[in-house]
């Protein structure tokens, strides 16, 4: 595959070092935005990429990469990947919205981000039919600064729109990620796709950060299956209030899927909530169970069980202990 796009990744943590290894495989055109550190040691070692999708190497000389926007080459973008967490996606649309002559080339915007209203945050700055959303359901570690594991894969990237129904203007970097390694396809329903993937985080990622284990423990217990089926059942309660749907009807029928698929694929996979606590960085819980509390406050519904866990990762957010 030829080296026909130029795309631009924003953030450079374990996802946009992953889907960056997939691109640059590729033969993409690839620059990256990414903390001062993580520059660094991408300049002086290449990107690594390890784990259930083989090895790759890119070196130094193969992309950019870059600590702002500011100190980018005078290029257009065919699309540009947002990485952050979902708590900075209002900073970095207003961030990237500063930069016109990125924008020339009138790029599609794809988030790649867990939660809910990463696409209201940058629809405030960009044309909605720009926007489309990347559904993972892909583990990735990022071990050190320069390089990324793939670690588990339950299903393949989506990516689509949530504000259209024609998904072609992503058909080719979709085929690049593909290509590259990981399993990627468009998809019209993107929106299905999103809240499938919110039950699967809200589920498992508060819980495994919580009890510090990998998502087949949670599964494996009574009491803990007990809590993640109550959370389901809650956001089963909240998408029908505010008009939201996924591929299941029913919470038993996506249960059925989560105990019987989902889980089993990445049962060995910590929580990024966890990852993030262990390293004293602030969680993407207010997009994931803060989501779903908000929602249900709109519409007068009660989610007891999304509120405690909410509530004990932001305890262990502020990083207290008990002695």
């Amino acid at each position: 595959m030829s080296a026909e796009l130029t795309i631009l990744v924003y953030g450079a943590g374990a996802v946009g070092l992953g889907l960056a290894s997939c691109l640059l495989r590729a033969g993409m055109s690839v620059d990256l935005i990414t903390r001062e550190t993580t520059v660094q040691a991408l300049q002086q070692k290449g990107l690594d990429r390890t784990g259930i999708f083989g090895d790759f190497h890119a070196d130094s000389t193969q992309f950019g990469s870059y600590a702002c926007l500011d100190e980018l080459p005078s290029r257009k973008y065919d699309y540009i990947l947002v990485c952050v967490k979902s708590f900075a996606s209002s900073n970095a649309a207003k961030d990237l919205a500063k930069q016109e002559y990125i924008l020339l080339g009138k790029p599609i915007i794809v988030l790649c981000q867990n939660g809910w209203g990463n696409a209201e945050a940058f629809a405030k700055q960009f044309a909605e039919l720009r926007i489309y959303n990347a559904r993972i359901i892909t583990g990735f570690e990022r071990p050190t600064p320069h390089s990324v594991v793939i670690t588990v894969h339950a299903d393949a990237i989506h990516i689509g729109s949530l504000y259209s129904t024609n998904p072609s203007q992503v058909e080719a970097l979709s085929k690049a990620i593909d290509t590259g390694g990981i399993p990627c396809q468009t998809t019209n329903e993107i929106g299905k796709d999103l809240w499938t993937k919110m039950l699967y985080n809200c589920a498992l990622n508060p819980l495994g950060a919580i009890l510090d284990c990998p998502y087949g423990v949670l599964a494996d217990n009574k009491s803990t299956r007990f809590l993640m089926d109550c959370i389901v059942h809650e956001i089963f309660a909240v998408m029908g209030a505010s008009g939201y749907q996924t591929f299941f009807q029913k919470p038993h029928t996506f249960l059925d899927t989560f105990y019987g698929k989902l889980v089993p694929a990445t049962a060995e996979h910590r929580s990024s909530t966890l990852q993030d606590i262990k390293a004293g960085r602030r969680t993407e819980i207010d997009a994931l169970n803060g989501a779903v509390i908000t929602l249900g406050q709109k519409h007068r519904i009660d989610v007891p069980y999304n509120q405690s866990v909410y509530r004990i990762v932001k305890f262990l957010e502020t990083g207290a202990g008990c002695d």
